[in-house]
């Protein structure tokens, strides 16, 4: 064998994708030495997404204080690239893994994610990728929307956001 690609994604819960190209790169060289190998980390938009593109791009992480899925606070990271560029997940404030135990998207919100965007965009961004893989929500967007409009979203129960989630938990930005 001359040339072998690994290209892989994470293995929900065990090993990251980044992980599994290591692994890769120490059992190849054990079993051919003469291989030439590539490993290139994938995600699919979710846990690992900035990961991958920062192993692949380069760019400095950026860490904010956002609200996550229940309104805490908590810190979370985005990639910053050249050019005003920046890569977000919305699993890094929004994900399931951080439901734990609770993965009940009626009372979960993507408010964080806005607070990231709108992080990126006040450093002078002016393109975004958002991952919008791994998400604990189902929201529609609607918590990260809040961050960025002027005018409230309208239903037919008049101004707010209209969701089967509008008055559920305490601590809700909206």
């Amino acid at each position: 064998m001359k040339k072998c690609i690994v290209i892989s994604d994470s293995f929900k819960g065990s090993l990251s994708s980044g992980e599994i190209c290591e692994i890769a790169r120490e059992s190849f060289q054990n079993v051919f030495p003469a291989c030439k190998l590539v490993c290139i980390p994938v995600a699919d938009g979710g846990e690992g997404t900035v990961a991958c593109f920062q192993e692949v791009c380069g760019g400095e992480l950026v860490t904010v204080r956002v609200q996550g899925p229940f309104g805490q606070s908590m810190e979370a990271s985005y990639l910053q690239l050249e050019e005003k560029q920046a890569v977000i997940e919305m699993a890094a404030c929004a994900g399931l893994p951080l439901a734990n135990d609770c993965k009940d998207p009626r009372i979960t919100t993507t408010y964080g994610v806005g607070q990231l965007i709108r992080h990126a965009v006040e450093r002078g961004n002016t393109r975004i990728l958002l991952g919008l893989g791994g998400s604990a929500t189902n929201d529609g967007g609607c918590g990260l929307s809040l961050i960025h409009i002027s005018e409230p979203l309208y239903g037919p129960r008049g101004p707010g956001v209209y969701s089967h989630r509008r008055n559920a938990g305490q601590n809700r930005p909206y």
